[in-house]
């Protein structure tokens, strides 16, 4: 069995999408002058590799320390869709996707990490991609982006009202594009809230 990391590291002032508040991580005691080391964190739960649960977008009261935990494990598999502008529909996926995954889509966009492009310009998925993951009961979509969609995030939306979580910011699935079984585990924080900032790893059976 081999471990992928697809996670980014949390870090002070990393980057995060436009508009939201800023990463601070600080060592709020050290050995040498107090004895012992700590460390403060404060993150919004969209920052870097995080898993967004339906009441993000939708008039739900459920967090998403309240969703089972078979939801964030499951058989894994992913696209290469890298360099299309629209991540469409096609026949070839019918048997490349497994009902109950966890979708993973490798479109190339992580190597735009924290640049303007990667927020303004990503893809998109189209509604019949939507209506498949929808179809095959997907568990979750993973990206390798920042986001499904674009304002006002109607994908996002419709997923999260068949129970579909979305993991973003995800990294190295170009590592996974030749791996044909494995499990994906991307557990968020057990906290009270719409999403979680998680790390997010490939089980790949060998």
């Amino acid at each position: 069995i081999r471990l992928i990391d697809l996670s980014y590291p949390i870090e002070h002032e990393m980057t995060v999408y436009p508009g939201d508040s800023k990463v601070s991580l600080e060592q709020s005691h050290n050995f040498v002058d107090d004895g012992y080391s700590n460390h403060q964190l404060t993150i919004n739960m969209h920052a870097g590799t995080h898993i967004d649960g339906p009441m993000h977008l939708l008039p739900i009261e459920t967090y998403i320390s309240d969703q089972p935990l078979e939801q964030f494990i499951g058989i894994g598999a992913i696209l290469d869709v890298a360099g299309e502008s629209e991540i469409d529909y096609k026949d070839s996926y019918e048997q490349l996707v497994p009902e109950r995954c966890i979708l993973l889509l490798h479109t190339g966009y992580g190597a735009y990490y924290g640049e303007e492009r990667y927020y303004a310009q990503h893809p998109s998925l189209t509604e019949q991609f939507a209506q498949f993951l929808i179809r095959k009961q997907v568990k979750m979509i993973g990206l390798d982006m920042p986001s499904p969609d674009h304002y006002p995030y109607a994908i996002h939306t419709q997923l999260f009202k068949h129970h579909i979580f979305i993991a973003e910011n995800l990294t190295n699935l170009e590592q996974l594009l030749h791996t044909s079984n494995f499990t994906v585990i991307a557990l968020p924080l057990r906290i009270k809230a719409d999403s979680s900032i998680a790390r997010i790893i490939a089980q790949v059976h060998e």
